[in-house]
């Protein structure tokens, strides 16, 4: 069975990334969730995105590659928005990539590498219809790079990271049929 890492958002280690990483490991999968904001969680996006800000892109990218290099094992990385990046990046560079599931989030292949898109390592991408911070044509995009191993779910509504209990945009059931297509895409790998 692959490990799973999964990522927060641009909000930090927020709890409700604790609640996914616990209904993962109820489904029994092991989990970690590796903190990559120094500590700081954060209520407001604007203020998570200030701190995504300062910390920087080119070192927000050295942190998940850090985080990959403690990989040892068969992999499945995963995450949240901001996360979903770095689970794209690692899923498509880490040769112990087993799968990559992407909520609320995904950037253009190009962002992560320059070559194309690993045929071991399917894809689970899960977003809002209207989440203004989702492009369809970059999921679309990545779609085709991945090919057969793609799939794409999106749900009713326009809240960001709908998933997360804590969080205004919060959706029971989107969550529960998300979750749902999660453990059926693990028990396939």
């Amino acid at each position: 069975m692959a490990e799973i890492i999964l990522l927060h958002s641009a909000q930090g280690l927020r709890p409700g990334v604790g609640a996914a990483a616990e209904a993962l490991r109820e489904g029994g999968h092991m989990v970690r969730t590796p903190d990559y904001y120094d500590g700081e969680v954060f209520d407001e996006l604007e203020a998570g995105l200030r701190k995504r800000d300062e910390i920087g892109p080119e070192e927000i990218g050295r942190r998940f590659r850090r985080i990959g290099n403690e990989v040892r094992g068969p992999t499945v990385f995963a995450g949240f928005s901001l996360g979903a990046y770095g689970a794209q990046l690692l899923a498509v560079t880490h040769p112990m990539a087993r799968g990559a599931l992407l909520f609320h989030g995904a950037v253009p292949l190009d962002e992560v590498t320059e070559g194309a898109w690993p045929a071991r390592v399917p894809v689970q991408v899960h977003h809002a219809e209207r989440d203004p911070w989702v492009d369809e044509s970059v999921v679309a995009g990545l779609g085709a790079a991945v090919g057969a191993g793609f799939e794409c779910f999106a749900y009713p509504g326009d809240a960001h990271l709908f998933a997360d209990p804590d969080l205004p945009g919060y959706s029971g059931e989107s969550a529960a049929l998300m979750w749902k297509r999660v453990r059926d895409f693990l028990s396939r790998i």
